[in-house]
């Protein structure tokens, strides 16, 4: 049989090269052949409302006023973000915002500082 990669999100054995992709058929999974010869990084790729990547420890600045959950306090546009931790999921971003304390915030309402 091939060297072909099995699928990143079903782990199925049964993919298949497509002109520039690999798909698999089980879940219809499609991935560039670049992503996967380039060293099978598997890295998390975050970017911010205006496509600048975004990783581990940047600073980050809020570009809408953001209602915060279970409170009635709001973080206001402009409001600066030190040292912010990619996770996984929605809300992408975990942070400490000065006066309001640690949250989560998606990575569509920061640009990079």
């Amino acid at each position: 049989m091939s060297d072909l990669p099995n699928c990143p999100q079903c782990g199925s054995a049964y993919t298949y090269e497509d002109g520039p992709l690999f798909v698999c058929p089980e879940c219809a999974h499609e991935w560039p052949k670049e992503a996967d010869a380039a060293g099978g990084e598997g890295g998390l790729v975050v970017k911010d409302a205006h496509g600048n990547l975004l990783s581990d420890g940047d600073s980050v600045t809020v570009i809408k006023d953001l209602k915060v959950k279970g409170s009635s306090s709001v973080v206001k546009v402009g409001t600066k973000v030190k040292n912010i931790r990619l996770v996984d999921g929605d809300h992408n971003i975990d942070c400490k915002i000065d006066g309001i304390g640690a949250m989560q915030l998606k990575s569509e309402f920061v640009k990079k500082a």
